[in-house]
């Protein structure tokens, strides 16, 4: 099976649809590894930039690379709205399937055509948005997905939500959730660690209602509460957040930390007493996986896919109510029993979660996407 993967979304700075994009084709290299001089699974990872050049790391060692000089929003507006030019001649090659890590098509000719869809928010909150995916994933994703012959989502509630906002029937969509990253366990929680927010600075994912969180439990005087650090890449709706962070009552109690590179954020969360994601909407969240796997207790959203990755091992929020955020952080902080309680059920749920169970479940859909292709060609 030849598969062309789009790692565009991998290549610089790498956020959610990054890193699975990044740790999927890892997978898919250690899971698929030649037998007996054969490959059951060839891999090219596809990137396209006009300054950022793609280099394989050890991790994908055993994929082939695909580098073109072509600005990415030319690309993007090319195949979106032209619907050109195919993957097999940007790439020039023949594959099997054509693997797009973004709700909209890789043209391609023959191959089977895969999207992966995290979550609809672009479509439910488009004001939320910004740049290319405001301008086309709105208008342009239910003709995509109507024509995609496999939908990858990484949730059962995505799963829902595309059969019932774009009409795909469920036999086109598979369920291949993110693995829990093979870290080694940290020693023990900090007894002086701090609450972690790790995203990109979004709207949706809520950090104007942390920071109203942290601000009522500032005001309630309680020295056992954690300071609060906030990491990840800032969008230019996130400068009233960081404006707040350096005036009172947050300035010295809460700090930015930036993006955080993946080869850091084990670090990150090792110096951590909880997570706290209180995203309106999460296709998955690595990061609360991520953060059960060392065994950090994890205050999440009861909103989108969270309930489904976090089960009983945290308190889930309102994200609409930031009493109720700043209570769960409370009770994190403050009970003892509860938040070790937390963090054994934390990395007992993650170690459920692996890449190499994702790298088949994804092999498998990529060989119903060549017969459906198959068939389609067929009857043409």
């Amino acid at each position: 099976m030849r598969v062309l993967i789009d790692y565009r979304p991998a290549l610089r700075e790498r956020s959610g649809v990054g890193e699975y994009t990044h740790q999927l084709a890892s997978a898919l290299v250690a899971a698929f590894a030649p037998t007996n001089g054969v490959r059951p699974l060839e891999l090219t990872l596809f990137s396209s930039s006009w300054k950022d050049r793609f280099v394989l790391d050890r991790e994908l060692a055993g994929a082939a690379a695909i580098d073109r000089r072509v600005p990415v929003g030319l690309l993007n507006f090319a195949w979106h709205r032209l619907g050109w030019p195919p993957a097999e001649t940007i790439a020039g090659g023949r594959f099997d399937v054509a693997h797009s890590s973004h709700p909209l098509l890789m043209p391609a000719r023959d191959a089977a055509q895969v999207i992966t869809i995290h979550d609809l928010d672009f479509l439910s909150h488009p004001e939320r948005t910004r740049a290319e995916i405001r301008r086309d994933y709105p208008s342009l994703v239910r003709a995509h997905a109507g024509r995609a012959d496999a939908i990858i989502v990484s949730s059962a509630f995505t799963a829902g939500e595309i059969e019932r906002q774009l009409g795909v029937e469920r036999a086109r969509i598979a369920i291949c959730p993110a693995g829990a990253p093979a870290w080694a366990p940290r020693a023990a929680a900090p007894r002086d660690g701090y609450a972690l927010f790790l995203g990109t600075l979004e709207p949706r994912k809520n950090v104007g209602g942390l920071l109203d969180a942290y601000e009522r439990l500032i005001a309630r005087g309680s020295t056992r509460i954690p300071d609060l650090v906030i990491a990840g890449r800032a969008t230019g709706a996130a400068a009233p957040w960081l404006d707040r962070i350096g005036r009172p009552p947050l300035a010295g109690r809460v700090r930015y930390a930036g993006y955080v590179d993946p080869a850091r954020r084990r670090d990150l969360y090792v110096g951590a007493r909880m997570l706290v994601q209180p995203s309106f909407e999460e296709g998955f969240g690595m990061t609360v996986l991520e953060a059960m796997s060392l065994g950090v207790p994890v205050v999440a959203a009861r909103r989108g896919s969270l309930p489904e990755v976090v089960g009983d091992a945290g308190p889930l929020v309102d994200p609409e109510s930031p009493d109720d955020i700043a209570a769960a952080i409370d009770r994190l902080a403050t009970d003892e029993a509860f938040d070790a309680e937390c963090s054994a059920r934390g990395r007992a749920r993650a170690a459920a979660f692996t890449w190499a169970a994702t790298a088949h479940r994804v092999y498998e859909t990529y060989q119903r996407a060549m017969e459906r292709r198959a068939r389609r060609s067929g009857s043409t």
